[in-house]
């Protein structure tokens, strides 16, 4: 029996993405169908149809509900059918995911060009595609095939093509997202909602040179600088911190340890005097290999 069946597609869902759906047919083990539902849930679609799977209640078994983590929904929506040609339907174009090259039959596409000739057809309204894969041990047959208008691979290592279902399911749902993105209108890297961060900012060359006073401060405190035989040690630093762009929150975070490490040195010293062991000296006197001075 067929679990109950929304008519609603999510409200969130570009139509564009509804209009794809996933085809597995004669899936055996419930794990995959759980991972496939998961699978496609992740990249944004929700149509999932199961063509004569081994177990009549794969959705509703522990293992499917545990795998798919999360996207339960996707298993309650999910709709059995007897064969593959009722399940594509209302399709108008349908890829036949297989790992092996065939003679005879539709022509082959890699998964990339599929999502890029599926982004093209569903350019049109009434567009509908399909991604159809087999069973987990011997793909889809021939007669399958013959139903999908194209053949499509998925370029893995030609010494062991052998993925799993779900896993080829993932990689199909990824292509497709990345593909119908740009005609969804959605971004493909995360919004940040126009929020500002000050801190992120370039500093002003006013803020920065009193970061490397305080910085330079912070090297006689701790020893590191001798000011009366500062060599070269101060025009290296400075141009070791100017080349680099640091942003506000940058210079802050150098200022606070310039505070830490002259803090450190007063309270170490006896009687608050100041005890110097300069390892600038150890610093000009011993460059690496490739230091020019």
């Amino acid at each position: 029996m067929t679990p109950p069946v929304s008519s609603d597609t999510p409200h969130n869902t570009p139509d564009i993405f509804n209009r794809v759906r996933f085809v597995m047919v004669s899936p055996s083990h419930p794990g995959n169908v759980g991972s496939a539902a998961r699978a496609i849930k992740t990249m944004g679609f929700h149509d999932l149809r199961l063509v004569a799977p081994a177990d009549p209640d794969v959705l509703r078994h522990p293992d499917a509900l545990a795998l798919a983590s999360g996207a339960g929904d996707i298993l309650e929506r999910a709709r059995m059918h007897a064969g593959l040609a009722d399940a594509l339907g209302s399709a108008t174009l349908a890829f036949a995911l297989t790992a092996r090259a065939r003679a005879i039959g539709p022509p082959p596409c890699d998964i990339r060009e599929a999502a890029l000739q599926s982004a093209a057809e569903l350019a049109r309204p009434d567009a509908r595609i399909a991604i159809v894969l087999g069973t987990e041990r011997t793909g889809l047959s021939n007669e399958d095939i013959t139903l999908c208008q194209r053949v499509c691979h998925i370029p893995a290592n030609p010494a062991y093509s052998s993925l799993n279902v779900s896993q080829a399911l993932q990689l199909a749902a990824w292509e497709m997202r990345y593909a119908l993105l740009p005609l969804a209108g959605t971004a493909r890297l995360p919004d940040t909602h126009a929020r500002h961060d000050p801190g992120a900012d370039p500093a002003s060359s006013e803020r920065v040179q009193a970061m490397l006073d305080h910085f330079e401060r912070a090297l006689v405190a701790v020893g590191f600088l001798d000011p009366r035989h500062p060599k070269k040690l101060v025009p290296r630093m400075r141009q070791m911190w100017t080349r680099n762009r640091l942003s506000a929150d940058e210079v802050d975070m150098v200022r606070g340890l310039c505070t830490a490490m002259i803090r450190s040195a007063e309270h170490a010293a006896p009687d608050g005097a100041r005890v110097r062991h300069d390892l600038s000296d150890e610093y000009e006197q011993a460059p690496s290999p490739d230091r020019h001075v």
